[in-house]
């Protein structure tokens, strides 16, 4: 299992914030669960780590930050 941020540089849509905005886990079998900690609390499961970086990290205002590698 492998946690996970999402931290922001800039928020466009002012719902969000900067800083970590989410934090996530990727289990063994490459799923993942994304929780949203802004003004608008969300989870969000996406079935790889691939998923997660396409749908939140496209853009350069947001980066996936791996925290550990167990």
């Amino acid at each position: 299992m492998k946690l996970f941020n999402i931290e922001r540089k800039e928020d466009n849509s002012g719902l969000s914030g900067t800083g970590v905005v989410a934090q996530g886990v990727q289990f063994d079998d490459g799923l993942c669960v994304v929780r949203w900690l802004g003004k608008l609390h969300s989870t969000v499961m996406y079935d790889n780590i691939e998923a997660v970086q396409t749908i939140m990290c496209s853009h350069s205002k947001s980066q996936l930050v791996m925290l550990n590698d167990q």
